[in-house]
């Protein structure tokens, strides 16, 4: 039997199909009424997983509006606030610099100020990693304090950054273009002398070092400052529960409590450094680690917060530490793109872990890892990571090319200040995002479809609303 309620019920049905249909054909927006609105609220850049859109701003005109549609809500709450934001970047690697000042002159600055700069044109990356010593995507394997086979240099007369200079020089040119930006560096090993082993690869921290090695800290950091280089943070060791890497040393929980606690922390303590210790810088599986650095009395006071990967586990891990110890601060510092993947692929899959899932977890940063490569995803040491992608590939003198971590990355730092504050906003279907109120009182929102097929949804704030819709696979960054 056909009654009004159900003439009114298909009616409705059939024109939420219609507005829905329409609204999926592209990556299109409206305030969500059949009328298209006049004055634009929100500007609004995309990245489609097929690659014929970059990081484009979009010239569709989005107007908040009150009138009611079927679409899920994206609800803003900028009352609720989480924490205060760093900056996003990416590690700038020996091997980085190397191939970068291999470009020109005129070329080089070209790029350092399209990554570093604040102009239109610039992604206004605001977050280094750098490496103490060598890295595995350095050409070669080095310390600041290498000695022949056999002898050590207890008081470090031999301690230089001589073989970083390469770094050190690029590292002073972007402090011209941005000042302000932080730095985290990590060591891959300590010198071999020092080891257990007697090799750049794996082996641990003999315990007669510690106090030594807790002085290189101090001398690396007296260095770079004494080079117009502030270190803002340090991890006492990169992957410290990987051998494999070259280089690379393991430090257990218990090993680096002790470092931290005995020694570390009082070297900077008596030298009056500032730069705070970061615990951990490895993977998400392993949560126990830093709560047991931090669950210590005496290191405690010592560390700032822990340092995650997410090469295994989950990235809710970050949560975990933060929720037990909640006056600790949380970082992301590494991910890689490989030379095996995809762009679409990697573009949802770190969008929304590393970016999006990072930070709704209380990180203070996200690092992508390497900055930049040449054509055979090099320079490496022996050993070292062969298809690690960086977000820049070098192909000439003259030319390179921005992979995909190039655009994950941007999706942010362009437009997620340091100093901004990541806000409450809702989860929906497929559609993963967060939010942020930057120090000029912008609201950005990061938004990613991990589905196949175009998701629709309001952008709702302060009562309000602006409808949107966004292809499987493509990431937006709306700002209003």
């Amino acid at each position: 039997m056909i009654t009004l309620k159900n003439i009114q019920f298909l009616f409705i049905a059939s024109l939420a199909s219609v507005l829905v249909g329409c609204a999926q054909s592209s990556d299109t927006v409206n305030n969500g009424s059949n009328t298209t609105p006049t004055t634009n609220d929100v500007d609004f850049w995309l990245t489609k997983a097929d690659e014929s859109v970059k990081l484009q701003k979009q010239s569709i005109v989005m107007g908040f509006g009150t009138t009611y549609n079927v679409y899920p809500n994206i609800e803003i709450n900028d009352s609720q606030t989480y924490q205060t934001v760093d900056g996003f970047g990416y590690t700038l690697t020996g091997g980085s610099a190397q191939v970068i000042n291999m470009l020109s002159a005129s070329k080089k600055t070209e790029l350092l100020q399209e990554l570093f700069g604040a102009s239109a044109t610039s992604i206004s990356v605001n977050y280094l990693r750098i490496s103490i010593g060598a890295s595995d995507l350095n050409s070669t394997v080095f310390s600041y304090d290498d000695m022949p086979s056999g002898q050590t240099d207890a008081n470090l007369n031999n301690f230089s950054l001589a073989n970083d200079n390469e770094l050190i020089l690029l590292l002073k040119d972007i402090l011209i273009i941005n000042p302000n930006i932080k730095i985290i560096a990590a060591p891959w090993s300590a010198p071999v002398w020092m080891k257990d082993n007697n090799s750049t690869i794996g082996g641990s921290l003999q315990t007669q070092y510690y106090s030594t090695y807790a002085q290189y800290f101090v001398k690396y950091i007296q260095a770079m400052q004494a080079q117009g280089i502030h270190i803002d943070a340090v991890t006492p060791q990169n992957e410290p529960l990987n051998p494999y890497n070259n280089p690379s040393l393991v430090m257990t929980a218990s090993q680096q409590t002790d470092f931290i606690k005995n020694n570390l922390g009082p070297a900077f303590q008596t030298a009056g450094i500032t730069t705070k210790i970061v615990s951990y810088d490895h993977n998400c599986d392993v949560p126990q680690y830093p709560m047991t650095v931090l669950s210590d009395p005496t290191a405690n006071p010592f560390v700032d917060g822990s340092a995650f990967h997410l090469y295994a586990g989950d990235i809710s891990a970050l949560s975990t530490v933060h929720n037990a110890y909640p006056n600790k601060n949380v970082y992301f510092t590494e991910q890689y793109t490989a030379s095996t993947g995809s762009f679409d692929g990697d573009l949802k899959w770190h969008v929304k872990n590393v970016i999006i899932g990072s930070m709704r977890n209380w990180s203070k940063n996200a690092l992508e890892w390497n900055l930049a490569n040449n054509t055979a995803f090099g320079p490496n040491t022996p050993g070292g990571c062969t298809t690690c992608k960086g977000a820049i590939t070098v192909t000439g003198a003259d030319s390179y090319m921005r992979n995909v971590s190039y655009y994950i990355v941007a999706h942010a730092s362009k437009f997620v200040p340091a100093g901004s504050v990541r806000i409450a906003s809702t989860q929906t279907g497929n559609v993963n995002n967060v939010a942020f109120k930057t120090p000029s009182g912008k609201i950005v929102l990061i938004v990613e479809n991990d589905g196949t097929a175009s998701e629709v949804f309001n952008i709702k704030y302060n009562g309000k609303w602006v409808a949107a819709s966004l292809n499987g696979g493509s990431v937006a960054t709306y700002i209003f």
